[in-house]
């Protein structure tokens, strides 16, 4: 039997993109022959607004095999137990999405269900009374998970803060030492088969560099999968607006919190990443509702003296129309970009890498292979999509244009997730999805959207046990965050112990 199987991959492109594909894909492979490859030209720099991440971070550094406590002290790491939002059902509430466990089942039922019941009582509740990612968060303190003790210290979760270039740097060091080949030089275009395939990259200065397999991690322009295979964009800037950034780090002028903030700002949003060494910062907006210069007054009149001089990104969310085609398969923002507000962006490298992995083809690329890929993928970016845009629809600010206009185009998806959720309290997330119902549950309660009823089957246990729970439940999560150091004492004293 001929053999079929895959021997060479090119990734194009470095960065935190590159370096996680290359980083998790030598780990994986190792053992079956296959050479990679990742070119880089030396002068081209990193985006660097994906700071923030999301717990799954921790599972990639681990199946890369990458040493958690080295990562965290080489990239400036701090530790994050969710978001709080601040100005975005209105001027001065506040509100979290949190990791980790929330409060307990009770009679099997989910304790947001409990929650509706609750507040049908009459009953007043916060997130961080039930928590204990947020009641640490608004304490500026941080405790480690820990699976065998009672209560709510066994269900929480964290991630990480950290400096984007450095991150690239640290993987690159990881992955070349242990077999990636790293070609510094600058892809000029690529040579295509008869059949649409890529057969090879042509270089700057002379010279190809052939594959069977290529990873576009080129950014926005998608040097593979659109420059030259030109799959198409879909646009999602009805929805979603914003498509500029403005990044700017500063000093720290108070101990780092445990926790990223997103402010909205009269055309956008703002995003403050607490480093070890600075503070990231950065203002998302819409060109439409305020000019680049406005922007930036905006930006740094909230943030004070910057660091270094100001970068500033142009997008257009939205997703490319095929995320692998035929033999080029598009991670990062070659595959499609949406504002960092939820801290997707790397795990959309890590969804992308592992559904490759699911789906690793021979030299055949079977072409239902790859639709199954980027179905797959087109609905979890649909999601995500989704779940940003709830955090806009629902405002009840009206001073400014840009937020008067914010609930006037939802997705249908989103609709339909909406009316469920106001008719019963429901946010019928599948199985496997990144974003639970707790997760929806979050931004619909800080977002004012409230159940005209509550799970029946709620009725079904005694309320009144229930009322004697809660307090038990709060005092849980007072008494852990009372004797937990700050996160700033966690830091100094234990750089990597959470790790």
């Amino acid at each position: 039997m001929t053999d079929r199987s895959i021997k060479s991959i090119v990734i194009v492109g470095g960065g935190t993109a590159g370096w996680m594909a290359a980083s998790l894909l030598v780990r994986v492979l190792r053992g079956t022959g296959v050479a990679i490859t990742l070119v880089e030209a030396p002068d081209i720099g990193t985006v660097g607004v994906g700071e923030a991440t999301i717990p799954p971070i921790l599972d990639f550094l681990r199946l890369a095999e990458v040493d958690l406590g080295a990562f965290v002290q080489a990239t400036q790491a701090t530790y994050k137990l969710g978001i709080k939002f601040q100005d975005w059902l209105r001027l001065g509430q506040s509100y979290w999405h949190p990791f980790g466990a929330f409060g307990v089942s009770i009679d099997r039922r989910p304790f947001p269900q409990v929650w509706h019941k609750a507040r049908a009582q009459g009953l007043s509740l916060s997130v961080p009374e039930f928590s204990l990612a947020a009641a640490l968060g608004e304490a500026g303190r941080f405790a480690r998970p820990d699976p065998g003790a009672p209560g709510p210290q066994a269900g929480l979760r964290y991630a990480l803060h950290f400096d984007a270039a450095l991150v690239a740097c640290v993987l690159r060091d990881h992955a070349t030492a242990r077999g990636v080949r790293r070609l510094e030089r600058e892809v000029t275009g690529a040579v295509l088969r008869r059949d649409g395939f890529v057969e090879a990259l042509s270089l700057k200065e002379g010279g190809t560099l052939a594959a069977d397999l290529f990873i576009d991690c080129s950014g926005f322009r998608g040097l593979l999968i659109e420059q030259a295979l030109g799959v198409g964009y879909e646009d999602w800037s009805r929805w979603l607006p914003c498509d500029r950034a403005i990044a700017v780090p500063t000093a720290h002028s108070r101990p780092p919190a445990p926790y990223t903030l997103a402010t909205a700002q009269s055309a956008g949003w703002r995003w403050t990443i607490p480093l070890r060494h600075r503070v990231g910062n950065g203002y998302v907006y819409a060109s439409g509702a305020i000019d680049d210069a406005a922007a930036e007054a905006e930006l740094l009149a909230a943030v004070g003296e910057p660091l270094a001089e100001p970068r500033r990104l142009r997008f257009v969310a939205g997703r490319r129309k095929a995320f692998w085609s035929r033999n080029v398969v598009a991670l990062g923002l070659a595959s499609g970009f949406l504002e960092p507000l939820e801290s997707t962006s790397i795990h959309l490298v890590c969804s992308g890498l592992y559904k490759l992995l699911d789906h690793f083809p021979d030299l055949d690329f079977a072409p239902a292979n790859i639709a199954v890929y980027n179905r797959t993928l087109t609905d979890e970016y649909e999601t995500f999509r989704d779940f940003i845009v709830l955090h806009y629809c629902a405002t009840r600010r009206d001073d400014t244009a840009f937020w008067r206009e914010r609930g006037a185009a939802v997705p249908d998806s989103l609709a339909q997730r909406l009316e469920l959720y106001r008719a019963c309290g429901r946010a019928d997330a599948r199985p496997g999805e990144l974003f639970t119902d707790l997760s929806w549950f979050y931004v619909f309660e800080g977002m004012g959207v409230r159940p005209r009823a509550y799970d029946p089957l709620v009725d079904a246990s005694d309320f009144r046990q229930v009322r004697d729970l809660l307090p038990q439940l709060a005092g849980q999560v007072s008494d852990i965050v009372a004797r937990s150091p700050s996160h700033a004492a966690f830091l100094a004293t234990s750089p990597s112990a959470a790790a």
